[in-house]
């Protein structure tokens, strides 16, 4: 037999079928090409969820904020001027701006609160000279207002337990604005009607029955 006879009758190789790895899925070829604008453009959603389930600020709230950032400042600096330890707190509350000055020394406080009514008052005025607005500001010192918080309820709560007993009014001792606002507050909470009489400094709270 010839060669060109051998070439002629040898026969045709079959075909072999190359088929895909069988743990690559057509999904898992498809997430692998999506482009990375997508994945960020997921991220910056996700980002703007967050930040609109945060809070928002009212700007009455970021004003008082601004208010306790400014008396807490000053009222540091006179802290160190004095020599004197304690640490500042700041917090908003009923509408106001509070600053606390956590010490164990009454030195601040001073007979009848005089020193830290000065302060306050301090205070306030360094907050207008920063904002160029009038500040109700609150301050408080080694928890000496919290302390006559307490004893102005208690005062209140036996007023109106004597006007719930004998039916009159109860006139109590004269008080400041800060402390009458507290006492009326006390009273209206237990569902009576209190007013105040007289001129300052002797302005007094009066207890008065149900009508």
């Amino acid at each position: 037999m010839t060669a060109d006879q051998q070439t002629e009758t040898m026969p045709e190789a079959a075909p072999v079928d190359v088929e895909a790895p069988a743990d690559v899925a057509p999904a898992d070829v498809e997430k692998s090409a999506e482009p990375a604008e997508a994945v960020a453009a997921d991220v910056d959603s996700s980002s703007d969820e967050a930040a609109e389930a945060q809070p928002k600020v009212s700007k009455r709230e970021e004003a008082l904020t601004n208010e306790g950032e400014i008396a807490a400042d000053y009222l540091e600096e006179l802290l160190d001027i004095a020599d004197l330890d304690g640490d500042i707190d700041t917090y908003n509350e009923g509408g106001r701006a509070h600053v606390s000055i956590i010490t164990d020394s009454e030195v601040l406080v001073g007979k009848d609160a005089e020193v830290l009514d000065a302060l306050q008052e301090l205070a306030r005025l360094a907050v207008m000279t920063e904002t160029g607005h009038r500040s109700r500001l609150m301050l408080d010192i080694a928890g000496h207002r919290d302390k006559q918080r307490a004893s102005l309820q208690d005062l209140a709560a036996d007023a109106i337990a004597e006007v719930n007993s004998t039916g009159e009014p109860v006139r109590l001792t004269p008080m400041n604005p800060y402390q009458r606002k507290i006492v009326h507050d006390a009273i209206a909470g237990a569902g009576l009607v209190s007013e105040s009489e007289g001129e300052e400094p002797n302005r007094r709270v009066v207890v008065l029955p149900k009508s």
